[in-house]
């Protein structure tokens, strides 16, 4: 509904109030499909069954970058992100119908039971109290650091691309295109090494990994080629970085604050990580982008790497009720 309000808008007040709202719904489905997923899956292959769905998200950002390269040839700039918005309501039917036979784990029904024979109702605020508000707090600098380093790259990919690489629209889609089909692979190998070496180790070698090649991609005087193929490794490092963080999350909280948890430290990340793009722009005034972004993404993956060590391994982690 939001999405297609973001089409309609007339003024800048009423596409942030639509976008922001259109985010809400966005954040409350990741978490509402991690935990889904995290709960079902045994442990031994949550990390890829996880992974795997989120790699979805490479595929949509394909499909995207297709229809950006198309409607903004064939449309006016000044509709063609108004047709985008309109086409992203498309996948919400399917969406619906699929839920219909979608049923709950069982290790919640199960909590579910347990609460309401001993008459509890957990609360938001479990998450703040006790031993586990320690655990809140790292897993939101986690996430944080995670998001952060990948909107500090993406968002601001096609501008550099066009402003210091000077590519037409055409040029920046093939640019993207090469990063998307990296972070397909990367969402799928991350899932796959987070099963098998841990989540920590999983997020520590991928935010090196991440960090070590943003800095060369923005900082290198390469040439466009060179750049082409390193968008590979890029979107491959950026994006597989996320694959172990579902799983990550579900496994840290227990079953009767899962979802407040998850959604919680998945969603703080996202909303800090989101100003960094923000204070990109802005630190660019005084620097080039390049290097904006490159400052941003090394210090989000230097957090990454600080808050995985301070928190304890999960691979393999039973659910109970």
């Amino acid at each position: 509904m939001f999405t297609l309000a973001c089409a309609l808008a007339q003024n800048f007040s009423q596409l942030l109030w639509a976008r922001g709202l259109m985010g809400l719904g966005f954040g409350g489905e990741w978490t509402a499909g991690a935990v889904l997923i995290g709960e079902v899956i045994r442990p031994r292959d949550r990390g890829k069954a996880v992974g795997l769905v989120q790699a979805g998200w490479a595929i949509g950002w394909g499909v995207s970058t297709l229809l950006f390269m198309a409607v903004f040839s064939w449309v006016p700039a000044d509709y063609a992100w108004r047709v985008l918005f309109a086409i992203g309501i498309a996948p919400a039917p399917f969406v619906i119908w699929i839920r219909r036979f979608v049923e709950e784990p069982a290790v919640h029904l199960q909590q579910k039971e347990a609460q309401a024979a001993a008459h509890m109702r957990p609360s938001l605020l479990d998450i703040f109290r006790g031993d586990i508000v320690w655990t809140t707090l790292r897993a939101s600098i986690l996430a944080t650091g995670v998001q952060g380093g990948y909107y500090a790259v993406t968002t601001w990919l096609p501008t550099y691309l066009k402003t210091e690489r000077h590519l037409s629209v055409i040029g920046t889609g093939s640019y993207l295109g090469v990063v998307i089909v990296g972070s397909y692979c990367g969402y799928l190998t991350g899932a796959y090494v987070s099963d098998k070496i841990g989540r920590k180790r999983a997020f520590i070698a991928f935010a090196l990994a991440s960090c070590a090649i943003a800095l060369i991609y923005t900082q290198l005087p390469l040439d466009n080629l060179t750049m082409l193929v390193l968008g590979f490794p890029l979107g491959f490092c950026a994006s597989g970085i996320f694959s172990g963080m579902g799983a990550f999350l579900t496994e840290l909280f227990p079953t009767r604050i899962r979802g407040s948890g998850q959604g919680f430290c998945y969603n703080f990340g996202r909303a800090i990580g989101a100003t960094f793009p923000f204070l990109i722009g802005y630190v660019s005034q005084t620097m080039t982008l390049g290097h904006a972004i490159g400052v941003f993404a090394a210090t989000a993956y230097g957090v990454v790497i600080l808050a995985a060590l301070t928190l304890p391994e999960t691979k393999g982690r039973e659910l109970n009720p």
